[in-house]
């Protein structure tokens, strides 16, 4: 069973966001696509200073099985990015939650939170594909 933390808001598209309270948000992919995908050896992530928009792409995430677009859930622009990935795209498999997130963004609009799942909506989500 994959992992959901709660603290966390998520997108269908198995990618989730943790806001910290300068408004600060970190996307990263859920333990759910990361397990669909398997060994991840390569992670495009945009670039910084570009702005994402929630639910639209914003890189990929390519395994030994496939290649799978990498949305972003908010809209914001891109402050940093996750360099460890370049050498150690594995992180995403190992620690989704925590070493493996793709990029922080400053946060446009708090209020975008709001339509998005939270960890209950997104497991049974997640189930449902699985």
């Amino acid at each position: 069973m994959s992992e959901t933390p709660a603290t966390l808001k998520y997108i269908e598209t198995h990618q989730w966001v943790r806001v910290a309270d300068d408004g600060t948000a970190t996307v990263g992919i859920t333990d759910f696509a990361q397990e669909q995908l398997g060994d991840v050896i390569f992670v495009g992530v945009p670039e910084l200073g570009v702005t994402v928009t929630g639910g639209e792409e914003a890189g990929v995430a390519e395994s030994v099985k496939s290649a799978s677009d990498i949305f972003s859930p908010v809209t914001g622009e891109v402050i940093e990015v996750n360099e460890k990935l370049e050498d150690e795209p594995e992180l995403v498999n190992e620690d989704p939650y925590g070493d493996g997130w793709l990029f922080r963004v400053q946060l446009e609009d708090a209020g975008e939170l709001d339509g998005l799942m939270d960890a209950t909506a997104y497991a049974a989500h997640a189930a449902s594909e699985g």
